[in-house]
């Protein structure tokens, strides 16, 4: 089976040029097929304050509402998205800016109350059109996913970039041997927070179990790894978390069922 790597960059090596341009020549530098998925919340924040759109959070979340539907709509889809294409062109990568909007790609449903917090015009995964990106990849072109998808009822959603990240590489499973990597602020996962080189190299389902009954993987960490396990449960090969200037694949943790 041929290799397809799916890498997950945030808002905060998006927003940082030099960080950024440096991921896009080791994102350029990867071999075989490849995905790049992003988020963009800090940019939507930043164009909200100067569009004078107060941004509204609950427990680290966004709350969308139309007026920030409109926001997320145009940076994620648009700003954040094209200038990684157009960055990408610039590196010798010929990408293809899409949301899930486009041919069709994550389809989603509106997210119901939860605990009696309505979090407005976000999308809970349903489908994702592994069919459709199998032929884009072969076709020799490189997807750039925005976090945006769609209900098939005319409606955008907001969702949430992880989700897309390890919903586009299920999606590609049945198609390729599917590496899904998350760029993140820190070397891997760590054994202790307060060192940096604590990284723990690989972690089996039954060890992230014992990890988070004994504290070591807490807070955020938890909903990310959790996500990975899922992933790789539905036929993806390995999920690296590692830093944003480590994509080579030889850095970071690895997680592996």
């Amino acid at each position: 089976m041929e290799k397809i790597t799916v890498v997950k960059v945030g808002g905060a090596v998006v927003e940082d040029e030099a960080q950024l341009m440096q991921l896009l020549k080791d994102f350029a530098a990867i071999e075989g097929n490849k995905v790049l998925v992003h988020g963009g919340g800090r940019s939507a924040t930043k164009i909200a304050a100067q569009l004078g759109i107060e941004t509204k959070m609950m427990n680290g979340r966004r709350i969308t509402d139309r007026e920030m539907l409109n926001v997320v709509t145009m940076v994620y889809g648009g700003l954040v998205n094209k200038n990684l294409v157009a960055k990408l062109q610039a590196v010798g990568v010929n990408a293809l800016g899409l949301t899930g909007a486009d041919i069709d790609m994550i389809r989603s449903h509106k997210r119901p109350l939860k605990e009696g917090i309505d979090f407005g015009y976000v999308g809970d995964v349903d489908s994702a059109n592994g069919n459709m990106l199998h032929t884009l990849v072969e076709a020799g072109i490189v997807p750039v996913m925005a976090p945006l998808t769609h209900d098939g009822n005319g409606n955008i959603l907001n969702t949430n970039a992880d989700t897309i990240a390890s919903e586009t590489a299920k999606a590609l499973a049945p198609y390729y041997d599917v590496t899904l990597m998350f760029c993140f602020e820190k070397k891997g996962v760590l054994s202790n927070p307060d060192d940096d080189d604590s990284v723990i190299p690989s972690i089996t389902p039954e060890e992230f179990k014992a990890l988070v009954a004994d504290g070591t993987v807490a807070g955020g960490m938890i909903p990310k790894l959790e996500n990975s396990f899922n992933a790789i449960e539905h036929g993806v090969k390995q999920v690296v978390i590692t830093l944003a200037s480590s994509i080579d694949g030889k850095h970071g943790t690895i997680l592996r069922g």
